[in-house]
């Protein structure tokens, strides 16, 4: 079996968007026939790793976002005990080891300005989310407004959290909070620059 074909079975595994045909009284009339909106499944992509959550096909640079999770910052620390670390640094590492020299298959479920949002997999990683929820290099997403979150994902969460595996053997402030106020400051910085 070829790798990219490899790539391909794991995307079939990573969400059941398939649906039956119904029974169409003439099979031969197009609308009397049942075809499921299915969300837009790329072929297997080569990527580089921008930060923890997401990364960019090598060849037409669309940028894509992991569904349903957040990750330390770049730049973000973690203590354990009295010892900082950087966690940013290493769910980066961790996405670059599941993803170097694999192909990527991503189902996008959304688009957003510059950026798709999706599920993807690998050979090794049936869903990468989901698995770095395991080991716990990310966190649940708060879901937006009317988005549900994925029973997987808060499972897998809270089995990493109980075992205190990653960044739950840490202190740490969640990635949202650390950009808001990482954001506030630079702000003020930047303010007080301007001023004379």
């Amino acid at each position: 079996m070829r790798l990219r074909e490899a790539g391909s079975l794991a995307l079939v595994g990573l969400v059941a968007l398939t649906a039956l045909p119904c029974r169409a009284q003439n099979s031969a009339d197009p609308e009397n026939l049942y075809q499921p909106k299915l969300a837009a499944q790329l072929p297997p992509l080569r990527v580089e790793v921008i930060d923890g959550t997401r990364f960019r096909d090598i060849e037409t640079k669309m940028v894509f976002r992991l569904y349903g999770i957040d990750a330390c910052a770049p730049e973000q620390t973690a203590s354990l005990g009295r010892q900082p670390w950087p966690c940013g640094t290493m769910v980066r590492a961790w996405l670059v080891t599941a993803t170097l020299n694999s192909w990527v298959a991503c189902t996008v479920i959304s688009d957003e300005p510059g950026e798709r949002l999706a599920r993807c997999a690998t050979a090794g990683h049936r869903d990468l989310a989901a698995d770095m929820l395991r080991d716990g290099v990310a966190v649940v997403a708060p879901a937006a407004a009317g988005e549900p979150v994925i029973r997987e994902y808060a499972a897998a969460e809270t089995a990493a959290r109980k075992a205190y595996r990653g960044i739950w053997s840490s202190t740490f402030q969640m990635p949202w909070d650390w950009r808001a106020a990482h954001k506030a400051t630079a702000a003020v910085a930047a303010r007080a620059e301007a001023t004379p």
